[in-house]
């Protein structure tokens, strides 16, 4: 890999980096949703108008979740949302070896396998909204 190439992995790998510590960082709120508000962001528009949770309300508090060890914990705040955050665990640490050997490490990455790694993301994401508006 060109130098170039290699601060192109190094670059969204310190941006995953940069969320993960900030979720890190954050309390998660006991609601399951809201631990976003830490960042000085405000409530969910959404959740204001309906009094219903959007497809995204908990992704920052499962993230905070796992990152504290807490698995169930996170699976309910928000189960895309948790795999979301694996993928970023597992992205960064991959971004970053590769660049740093120069190639990819396992190979790189067809644009299949990206699609069915965010496919399946977007598709629990939605499950899991839909059966909470069902439930509610």
């Amino acid at each position: 890999m060109s130098v170039g190439q290699r601060v192109a992995l190094v670059v969204p790998a310190l941006a995953l980096l940069a969320l993960l510590v900030s979720a890190g960082t954050m309390t998660p709120d006991e609601r399951g949703h809201g631990t976003h508000q830490q960042l000085g962001l405000p409530p969910c528009t959404f959740y204001v108008i309906f009094q219903r949770p959007c497809p995204a309300c908990g992704m920052t508090t499962s993230w905070a979740w796992l990152l504290r060890g807490e698995i169930g914990r996170a699976l309910v705040a928000n189960a895309g949302g948790m795999l979301l955050a694996c993928v970023s665990l597992v992205g960064t640490a991959w971004l970053l070896v590769s660049a740093f050997r120069g190639r990819w490490f396992g190979g790189r990455p067809s644009e299949w396998a990206l699609v069915c790694v965010f496919g399946l993301v977007s598709l629990v994401t939605a499950v899991q909204w839909i059966w909470r508006l069902l439930m509610s």
